[in-house]
């Protein structure tokens, strides 16, 4: 078994987020655009209106209400605190332009870092989990098929050093470089995962949603659809009618779930879910959804 910190998800103090030990940096140094999302234009580097002096929001308890829903998707992984606390040592960018230029591009690297992080530590789980299975059924008489999880636990662990860089070391790096060398683990932990699920039926040409790897389901009929071992990587599912769906063993990495109706789905066996995709989503009391993650207090009339 790995030696990595190991807390709940949502809650662990490594990639979830930590408001209380960060400067208000999401609110800062990232853009945003007026849209459904926001509502107005905001440049990065700029703070926004709602920012008080102690880095916290004045309108967080009515966010969706005064127009900022995607403040309410956004999930840092943890970047926050990490910035403000460890690569700049509790300075903050109030305290001089230097800071406050190098924090702002520093931020977004280490949170796509961070969210990396999040998919590999997912995908040691899974190959972990697997493994003790397989060595299970055996019951010792062969040794597990199943993949030794080293592999793994090392991207892990480049990944989180480089998170440990100076800002210097930072912006030096090529993130997409890191995703793209990561890429191929998590879609054999993915496989992994999905062996035991059998073979979805194939689909006659042209008859069907096609359900699989980068497949635009935006607004798709799919309310009580087996989607159990399906792959659906990096597919748009937009509104997408999902409710009372199985989505257990389902690789969901990198899927647009924006006002995806999960009324009643189950996603607590969903493989590569993150928070930010539940909070963008719909749903209600019936939604499953893995241990560890918080159901959006947007949920509770359905909406």
């Amino acid at each position: 078994m790995s030696t990595r910190t190991r807390i709940e998800l949502g809650r662990r103090a490594d990639l979830g987020a930590d408001c209380a030990n960060c400067f208000g940096l999401c609110c800062v140094a990232l853009a945003f655009t007026k849209s459904a999302d926001f509502p107005f234009d905001k440049p990065a580097g700029d703070p926004c209106m709602n920012l008080d002096e102690h880095d916290g929001c004045r309108i967080h308890p009515q966010l969706r209400e005064r127009g900022f829903k995607g403040c309410t998707v956004f999930d840092c992984f943890g970047a926050g605190q990490k910035v403000s606390r460890r690569t700049f040592a509790g300075r903050s960018w109030r305290d001089d332009p230097a800071t406050r230029e190098a924090m702002f591009s520093t931020f977004p690297l280490v949170r796509r870092l961070h969210e990396l992080l999040w998919h590999l530590d997912e995908a040691i789980t899974l190959i972990e989990r697997e493994r003790a299975h397989a060595a299970a059924a055996q019951q010792g008489r062969t040794r597990a098929t199943t993949p030794d999880p080293a592999p793994w636990l090392a991207a892990f662990e480049r990944v989180r050093h480089l998170t440990d860089g100076t800002p210097d070391q930072l912006a030096a790096l090529d993130v997409d470089a890191e995703y793209d060398a990561a890429r191929a683990l998590l879609v054999q932990a993915s496989e992994v995962a999905r062996a035991s699920v059998p073979a979805p039926p194939r689909r006659s040409r042209g008859k069907g949603q096609a359900l699989e790897p980068g497949s635009d389901l935006m607004g798709a009929a799919l309310a009580g659809a087996d989607l159990s071992g399906r792959t659906l990587r990096g597919s748009i599912a937009i509104a997408a009618d999902l409710r009372g769906a199985d989505l257990d063993r389902c690789d969901l990495l990198g899927v647009d779930l924006r006002d995806a109706d999960l009324g009643g789905a189950d996603l607590s066996g969903a493989i590569y879910l993150t928070q930010m995709q539940v909070n963008s989503a719909r749903g209600d009391a019936a939604t499953r959804l893995p241990e560890g993650f918080a159901r959006p207090t947007h949920w509770a009339d359905g909406r």
